[in-house]
């Protein structure tokens, strides 16, 4: 643990913005995995839930919780898996 004043509200905001990236980065994956499983199982709602899917990778790429090749690479595969 740190001494200093400033490094000590460091490890705070530091620990309280990695709790908010985990919660973002979880809900990105939460929605791929629920449009994955819809559009498998050839649901009517697979348009939705895409749309959900698109708007949260872009969030996660927005806020820099991933890269924005990878935002692009998820984005086309999954917008390829809704053409099928």
């Amino acid at each position: 643990m740190p001494n200093i004043e400033s490094a000590i509200k460091r490890v705070r905001t530091s620990e309280k913005s990695a709790l908010e990236n985990n919660v973002q980065k979880s809900a990105m994956r939460t929605a791929i995995k629920k449009f994955v499983q819809a559009n498998e199982a050839g649901d009517e709602s697979t348009e939705a839930l895409h749309k959900q899917a698109i708007r949260a990778i872009d969030m996660a790429a927005s806020k820099g919780l991933i890269h924005k090749n990878k935002a692009n690479r998820d984005k086309s595969r999954l917008t390829a898996k809704l053409a099928k």
